[in-house]
C-alpha cells in the first residue's frame, strides 16, 4: 500500500529527538525477542575500519570487538548524545558525528565494514541510503544489516499492511517493507541472508 503524508528527514529527525529520553526503556522486551542475540551474531563479525549508519543511542557498540575503529553517525542530536553516553560507560572510543544518512559526508571507499540496525524503515529515501552505505564501503568490504520488515506468514503480514498507515504516522517507520528487495534495489549484492521471529526480522550481509 502507498503511504500518505511522507516524511522529510527533518520530520524524522524531531521525531527522534522526541523519542530519545525514552527509547531505551523496551530493551528488556527487546531481549525477549532475541534482538540482543541476533545484534551481537551479525556485529561481532564486524572487522577493520566500521562505519555504524544511524546508530541511535548506540546498541550496537557493545558487539564490536575491543579496539574496534569505529565511525559512527545519527541525525537525531538526542540521540547522538545518548550514544555518546553510552560510549562513555562502555570505554569505548567512538567517532561521533551528526550526519543524515542519505548523504553521507565520507569519501569513497572509505570503511571496511557499514552496519546498520532497524533504520532503512525510517529513512525518507532507503534506497538512496543503501546506495551511500555502498559507495563508503570498500570493494571488497561488507556491509551488514540488522532489519525488520514484512513478516514471513500471511496472517501477520496482512496486520502490517492493515496498520501500515497508522505505524507510520505514530513512529516514522515503515513495517511492511521488504529489506531484502531494497538492498537489491539499491544496486548491493546479497552474500549472506537470514529471518527470525516469524520473519520480520531480516539478518542481510551484503
Amino acid at each position: 500500500m502507498s503511504l500518505r503524508n511522507l516524511k522529510s528527514v527533518e520530520d524524522v529527525r524531531r521525531h527522534y529527538d522526541h523519542e530519545a529520553a525514552t527509547y531505551q526503556v523496551g530493551e528488556g522486551f527487546k531481549f525477549l525477542l532475541g534482538e540482543k542475540r541476533l545484534r551481537r551474531r551479525l556485529f561481532s563479525t564486524a572487522r577493520g575500519k566500521i562505519l555504524d549508519v544511524a546508530c541511535g543511542t548506540g546498541e550496537n557498540f557493545p558487539f564490536f570487538s575491543a579496539g574496534s575503529d569505529v565511525t559512527a553517525i545519527e541525525l537525531s542530536t538526542a540521540m547522538l548524545e545518548q550514544a555518546r553516553r553510552r560510549a562513555r560507560k562502555l570505554g569505548l572510543q567512538v567517532n561521533l558525528q551528526q550526519m543524515d544518512a542519505q548523504h553521507l559526508e565520507f569519501a569513497v571507499n572509505s570503511f571496511d565494514t557499514v552496519t546498520s540496525a532497524l533504520s532503512t524503515c525510517t529513512f525518507p529515501d532507503p534506497i538512496m541510503a543503501l546506495r551511500e552505505m555502498g559507495r563508503v564501503c570498500k570493494p571488497d568490504g561488507r556491509i551488514l544489516l540488522f532489519e525488520h520488515g514484512l513478516a514471513r506468514y500471511r496472517w501477520m503480514a496482512n496486520y502490517q499492511h492493515r496498520k501500515a498507515q497508522q505505524q507510520y504516522d505514530n513512529q516514522a517507520c515503515r513495517w511492511n517493507q521488504d529489506p531484502f528487495q531494497l538492498v537489491t534495489d539499491a544496486g548491493l549484492t546479497l552474500t549472506n541472508t537470514s529471518r527470525a521471529l516469524l520473519g520480520i526480522y531480516y539478518i542481510i550481509e551484503a
